[in-house]
């Protein structure tokens, strides 16, 4: 069991599962956000924090052994905002962690729109496939993934980038059901990434065990992680009520989606 687990984002959609679902993972559980983090839980410390602000972060993170790193913009935006939450705030997070009393063991957030620019037709590993952004969001995500890699490579720091695909209780598009995640299966993976007695600096996407799937996470088998649900089970549903996207769209072209064409989309 970790002695203090930092979840950041924890008011977001994903951060809000990690903090419902993997508490006992550790003695005391401290969550961040900036704002409407709501009462503290039995084993829980509320930090409120914006990951721009260098001090703050540092201090945050000191005494964590784990973090479950949510927090930051994560959707496309202005590059103004992209730059202070994922590039700066990246950058905190892991000073602080360099700096901190112990030593974490990190589960970065990044993200499958890191590939997005990829066919659908590809199949990608995520440690060997080359990235394609598909926008500054994205963009963010390589840097963070490379800042965790040197953080390892110089100092140590284990983590387990998780390039997440689409964490909706159900896909809303007939491309999501490729890319599909099930909570349940995001919190075992969860699991495995702090309990593996050697974790070192993996690179997988968070997908669950869809009939259709552009990637393969075989370079990460050593986690112990198998993916139980699929997201076959909305296939019939999702028909009833829309129409799949023609061959020439971006839905159906890209993994990526609507985010490789210049419209701003939520993912």
């Amino acid at each position: 069991m970790l002695e203090r687990l930092l979840i950041t984002g924890a008011n977001g959609s994903l951060g809000s599962i990690c903090r419902q679902r993997l508490g006992h993972l550790a003695k005391t559980v401290r969550v961040s956000a900036r704002r409407d983090l709501g009462e503290a839980g039995p084993n829980e410390e509320l930090v409120f924090c914006d990951l721009d602000d260098k001090a703050a972060v540092e201090a945050m993170v000191e005494g964590c052994d784990g973090i479950i790193h949510m927090g930051g913009k994560a959707v496309e935006g202005s590059w103004e905002t992209v730059k202070a939450a994922n590039i700066e705030g990246m950058f905190n997070l892991y000073e602080g962690a360099r700096k901190s009393s112990v030593r974490p063991r990190i589960l970065f957030a990044s993200s499958h729109h890191v590939t997005g620019f990829h066919r659908q037709t590809a199949r990608l590993n995520a440690e060997t496939s080359p990235v394609r952004p598909d926008g500054l969001y994205a963009v963010s995500k390589v840097f963070g993934e490379a800042l965790a890699r040197m953080y390892f490579d110089k100092f140590g720091i284990e983590t387990a980038s998780v390039r997440i695909g689409s964490c909706f209780p159900e896909p809303s598009s007939h491309r999501m059901m490729s890319s599909w995640l099930s909570a349940d299966d995001m919190v075992a993976l969860a699991e495995r990434i702090f309990n593996v007695p050697r974790l070192g600096c993996p690179v997988l996407y968070g997908v669950s065990d869809n009939a259709s799937t552009w990637w393969d996470n075989s370079t990460a088998g050593y986690l112990g992680w198998s993916p139980k649900d699929s997201s076959e089970q909305f296939r019939s549903k999702l028909d009833a009520e829309q129409t799949p996207p023609k061959h020439d769209e971006a839905d159906a072209i890209y993994q990526g989606g609507l985010f490789c064409t210049d419209v701003i989309h939520e993912d």
